[in-house]
């Protein structure tokens, strides 16, 4: 393992991470259902200070680099739901996005690590949490520097209003540029409402206005045209695939949504309602970019 520098961006690369990469490169990432993988974190590497809840590279027991998103940080289980859901409908809609696993976090890792913030963090998030495939030298995506075209813009675009997710901007576009192809990541803060929700109160039908602030907005030129295709990829089986594999453990709620299981199934009828009652947000989005 060794780490580097790209274009001011620190860096770690691996040899199983590098291996991986003709891969990732072919396509097989992409509009293919996954299942939920899991791992055990096996050595904290560093963290990111750049996210607000504090995300680490770290190595799993496979040898492979993930970045890890800790349960007991900031928004807590809801943020790997959203995180899950979030990357596996955007990998449907045959966007890129790196692997997403499940892993296990032994809280004695914490001994290791010399800051307290770190530390009680790590034993926040014992047993299980969420991570991401590390893409090794991957850069920040830059909107004025990185070219987008007009397709892949409105595909992310459509994507994102489905999902009410307010962090892909300007400020913050949660992209990478790896191996000159542009990835997703970080879906936490998708289906903002669903903090405190009840199971029965989110709006499938809402517009999502915030939609103006989306940093491929000027690009996604062919929203309408992406629409019927996007809807088309999401349908119930593929939805139900998703959501079915969310863990337990990520599923703490009270009321009706004390049951996991009812838990799943919430999530599932808002999904399946919102492709269905989708010409709000799709609208939404073509007003904002006029």
């Amino acid at each position: 393992m060794r780490l580097s520098w790209r274009g001011g961006v620190k860096t770690l690369s691996h040899p199983r991470a590098l291996g991986k990469a003709d891969a990732r490169l072919a396509g097989i990432e992409t509009g293919k259902r996954r299942h939920l993988r899991q791992i055990a974190v096996h050595r904290y590497v560093t963290p990111l200070r750049e996210g607000g809840s504090l995300p680490a590279v770290v190595e799993g027991d496979d040898l492979g680099l993930y970045v890890l998103k800790f349960r007991g940080a900031g928004q807590g289980a809801r943020a790997l739901v959203a995180e899950w859901i979030g990357g596996e409908v955007a990998r449907a809609l045959g966007l890129p996005m790196p692997e997403i696993v499940a892993a296990t976090l032994d809280p004695i890792l914490a001994s290791t690590e010399g800051d307290p913030e770190i530390q009680d963090l790590i034993r926040a998030s014992a047993g299980l949490n969420l991570a991401l495939d590390y893409l090794p030298g991957a850069v920040t995506f830059d909107p004025a520097v990185d070219v987008v075209d007009g397709e892949l813009a409105s595909r992310i675009v459509w994507l994102d209003a489905f999902l009410s997710n307010v962090d892909r901007t300007a400020r913050n576009a949660n992209m990478l540029m790896w191996h000159r192809k542009l990835w997703l990541i970080d879906h936490g803060a998708a289906l903002y409402f669903h903090h405190g929700w009840d199971g029965r109160d989110a709006d499938p039908a809402s517009r999502f206005p915030l939609i103006r602030d989306h940093v491929l907005l000027p690009y996604a030129d062919r929203i309408e045209a992406v629409d019927a295709d996007c809807a088309a990829r999401l349908g119930d089986d593929v939805l139900r695939d998703i959501v079915m594999q969310l863990p337990n453990e990520w599923l703490d709620g009270e009321g009706l949504l004390a049951d996991p299981d009812a838990h799943r199934q919430a999530y599932l009828d808002y999904l399946i309602r919102r492709v269905a009652q989708r010409q709000g947000f799709v609208q939404e989005a073509i007003n904002a970019r006029a």
